[in-house]
């Protein structure tokens, strides 16, 4: 062999040696990254439980409230009701006592 071949075999295994090293780094960083990806997923399918039980949550309450100010209206209403007849009962028992 020339020293020209042995030149170039020696550069090649240089590159040879390079190509494996950067392959290693890429599959490790693969490895890194498919484990940041599980991690996110994971996140994410526990945000989105979260996110329904919320949901859920804000539905019931909002039924609550509306039960609530259905109540509060039906005992104003009442109370209105209770309050004008105990001012009919008050104007007849004045008259009453009028001679």
């Amino acid at each position: 062999l020339h020293t020209r071949d042995l030149q170039q075999m020696s550069e090649l295994k240089f590159k040879l040696v390079k190509a494996e090293q950067e392959a290693t780094a890429l599959e490790q960083n693969v490895t890194r990254l498919e484990g940041q990806v599980t991690r996110y997923k994971s996140a994410a399918e526990n945000a989105e439980k979260i996110e329904d039980d919320l949901k859920a949550e804000k539905r019931k309450l909002q039924r609550e409230l509306r039960s609530a100010l259905d109540k509060i209206e039906e005992l104003e209403s009442n109370n209105s009701h209770l309050s004008k007849r105990l001012e009919k009962m008050k104007s007849s028992r004045g008259m009453a006592q009028t001679p």
